[in-house]
């Protein structure tokens, strides 16, 4: 989705002499995608990127899958997920396939003595409870709940916390996160039928350049290990950039809700792509305004994609029971819909507060061992009525 976009100083062509003040050189640094043919950014340096002090013993983060196999409707308690200091070790994968992995986290600490960086996926980081800023070379983001962080691989940052009470939807793309191609014309533009437009989308500001040598730490991830790394220098030294390549952000409340006379499909709510999966946005919105509209959702199998949703706030017309964090896993193979009463209760209603990201893989999610420890073992008996 970036558009072009530049901070700090830069010379007049790339790859050309760009000296420091004391007649030394900047440092370019060409951070590309997909090989050389998609986004990227050039970035300059005060010191060359390559400065490593050290590397020290690495260790698995690789999810531990469940051995139970199962074709069942699963929810997740989000919530029950306990808060710990740091960050990373805050972060527990609950579903997973060889296209994403979805993590929930409730950090109370802010990465003071390390940075991080995901090398083997982009993030998307959803603001559940709590703000604060994210921190890169490319800039600063402030961030705030109902927040979509779009951070993407090879970005080190750091993220700086208000306060102790965080909570964090976390989705680990293993191939580039864009906007949904549908909503851009040939030159890249977002169209006037896009529910959110290039206005919406918040980039890094205010700059700092870090001219420090020392010790930092920071902590990269591939292949599902963390590798600790001492960088001689600090890694946001960045004299300016130019390029695509960069976090950005988006509110959740500003996707603008695309309703009609009868009850829209899924793909309406669409906020993301990614290969083979999608992420939407259930947002405060007027029901469909057929005078016979039924506008909970009807029932529906997918035969395709699995369906995951992930409750943030607000009352959930077609659900009963609903609790904020929770994660229902809709599998592909058998249907599902609204719950018993809620049909008829939806009748003659105008409008909906409900909150919510959704996501559609088209491969099967697995569930790790820990999603277990947090599940809702009846779940999949919730649509039966009194008379069963």
């Amino acid at each position: 989705m970036p558009v072009y976009y530049t901070q700090g100083e830069i010379p007049l062509k790339r790859h050309t002499i760009f000296r420091k003040p004391n007649g030394g050189l900047f440092a370019e640094e060409l951070v590309s995608t997909e090989g050389f043919s998609s986004m990227y950014s050039l970035i300059y340096h005060c010191h060359p990127p390559t400065l490593v002090k050290s590397v020290g013993d690495s260790w698995s983060v690789a999810p531990e899958i469940a051995t139970e196999n199962r074709l069942r409707h699963t929810s997740l308690i989000g919530f029950n997920t306990p808060p710990e200091d740091d960050y990373l070790q805050s972060r527990k994968p609950v579903l997973v396939n060889s296209d994403l992995a979805i993590s929930l986290a409730a950090p109370r600490l802010s990465m003071e003595d390390y940075f991080f960086k995901n090398s083997q996926a982009d993030e998307i980081i959803f603001i559940h409870e709590g703000k604060g800023i994210l921190k890169t070379g490319y800039g600063n983001i402030p961030f705030q709940y109902g927040d979509y962080l779009v951070v993407p691989r090879g970005t080190i940052y750091q993220l700086q916390f208000q306060n102790t009470d965080n909570r964090l939807f976390i989705i680990e793309s293993y191939s580039p996160v864009r906007s949904p191609k549908r909503y851009r014309n040939e030159w890249g533009q977002l169209q006037e039928h896009a529910p959110y437009c290039e206005r919406d989308i918040r980039k890094p500001e205010s700059m700092q350049t870090f001219d420090e040598e020392g010790e930092f730490k920071v902590l990269i991830k591939k292949e599902n290990r963390i590798y600790p790394y001492i960088l001689g220098t600090h890694p946001f030294d960045f004299i300016g950039w130019d390029g695509y390549h960069y976090p950005w952000a988006l509110s959740i409340y500003d996707f603008e809700p695309i309703t009609g006379r009868l009850h829209m499909p899924p793909p309406v709510h669409q906020t993301f792509e990614a290969h083979n999966f999608v992420v939407c946005s259930f947002v405060p919105r007027k029901y469909d305004y057929h005078p016979m509209a039924i506008p909970a959702p009807y029932n529906h199998s997918n035969v395709d994609s699995d369906e995951v949703l992930y409750y943030v706030d607000g009352d959930f017309m077609s659900r009963k029971n609903v609790a904020r964090g929770q994660i229902t896993l809709h599998p592909a193979g058998i249907p599902h819909g609204p719950h018993p009463g809620t049909v008829e209760k939806a009748i003659g209603k105008e409008k909906t507060e409900e909150l919510a990201v959704m996501i559609d893989p088209f491969r099967p999610l697995m569930l790790t061992k820990y999603a277990l420890s947090i599940e809702d073992r009846d779940y999949y008996k919730s649509w039966l009525n009194d008379s069963l």
